[in-house]
């Protein structure tokens, strides 16, 4: 029981439904037998929500001062907000996104002191959480900040994982954001990514083009030949077994998708719009950064907030996620502590792979 991994829940915004599916997923027993949840936000606001779902056993959680201090085998709250919080389900407000900020803030500072194994976050509203201490476009670039790296944001499914070469950029702008270089780097980051946290030993990697039918021999654009399949053919001189540049269009609506590992698209709403459409229970997952980051791949719905009907799966996805990938990277850790050198034989003689008969070499 002490073994087992804490997983943090920060609780997003207030007034939409994070609550609501954060709650759903902690009803079930199961979950504190398989990770201890720590959830940072406000009692009040979980309160108010649990009211909503009478279908739903009730969690009873166990109040902490930090990751710390919570009990195995109990859900248990880190409380980041004051009592006197204003709880307005489906409406925008600062006080709903100053709220989520605190939590994630508290929650991030525990992820990077080891205090927590991963992060789960509910979705929060992008506008709303603004502020001269919160400047981000999301989660992501809040992220890559504070953990100081440069993370590769991956949509996941059990049918189809979809990296994003740029991420929030305004879809005039993605052309100038291109570069061999760039797309050379996410190339790296998602094989490396499918092997260390999703255990793909080759990953095949499908690499979208940017323009319509793939540029048309440039009639329709030079990105591709230019800048797109430099990349790829570098990528494949270093062993990567990449391949594109597809056009989107027909590389989905024919299910070439479901011959690849993974699938690299030039901008959001490229891989976004047909992985949602396929597979709408899938997990927003960070990767390349040093700590694991998943969420839901949903956003506030404030339009069903506080109705007690928002679908939790996507939720409960993210949180067996954040586990899966931990677990993983520990493997490959301790898989890759030492390079293999030499293998031990029973008379505790270490020998050199080369003095293995040749076949033993070959296994």
């Amino acid at each position: 029981m002490n073994n087992r991994l804490k997983i943090g829940i920060s609780q997003g915004d207030i007034n939409g439904v994070g609550w609501e599916v954060i709650l759903k997923i902690l009803s079930d027993n199961r979950i504190t037998e398989l990770c201890t949840p720590v959830v940072y936000g406000s009692a009040k606001a979980a309160a108010y929500y649990e009211r909503s779902l009478k279908e739903y056993e009730p969690v009873k959680f166990v109040v902490v001062d930090g990751a710390e201090s919570a009990e195995s085998g109990r859900c248990n709250l880190v409380e980041c907000c004051d009592d006197n919080i204003s709880i307005t389900p489906g409406k925008p407000s600062k006080a709903g996104g100053e709220a989520a900020a605190a939590a994630l803030r508290r929650a991030i500072a525990e992820l990077k002191a080891g205090r927590i194994d991963a992060l789960v976050t509910a979705p929060i509203d992008k506008e709303m959480i603004q502020s001269e201490e919160f400047n981000y476009t999301g989660h992501t670039e809040f992220l890559a900040a504070e953990l100081d790296g440069k993370p590769l944001m991956i949509m996941a499914s059990d049918i189809m994982r979809v990296g994003l070469v740029t991420i929030h950029v305004p879809v005039s702008k993605v052309a100038e954001h291109l570069s061999k270089e760039l797309i050379m780097e996410r190339i790296e980051q998602m094989n490396a990514s499918m092997i260390q946290d999703y255990g793909v030993v080759r990953p095949r990697i499908a690499v979208l083009a940017l323009n319509p039918h793939a540029g048309d021999g440039g009639l329709l654009g030079s990105e591709e030949a230019e800048i797109i399949k430099p990349a790829i053919v570098e990528a494949f001189k270093k062993e990567i077994l990449a391949f594109g540049p597809f056009a989107a269009d027909g590389f989905f609506a024919s299910g070439q998708f479901k011959n690849y590992d993974a699938i690299l698209a030039m901008y959001h709403d490229q891989g976004l719009t047909p992985f949602k459409t396929l597979t709408p229970d899938g997990v927003n997952f960070s990767a390349s950064l040093d700590a694991v980051r998943t969420s839901p791949d949903h956003g506030v719905a404030y339009d069903i907030a506080g109705k007690g009907i928002a679908d939790e799966q996507s939720m409960r996805n993210a949180l067996y996620m954040a586990m899966d990938i931990v677990r993983r990277r520990r493997e490959w850790q301790e898989w890759n502590k030492n390079p293999l050198e030499h293998f031990e034989r029973e008379k505790g003689r270490d020998i050199s792979i080369k003095d293995l008969p040749e076949q033993e070499q070959r296994d």
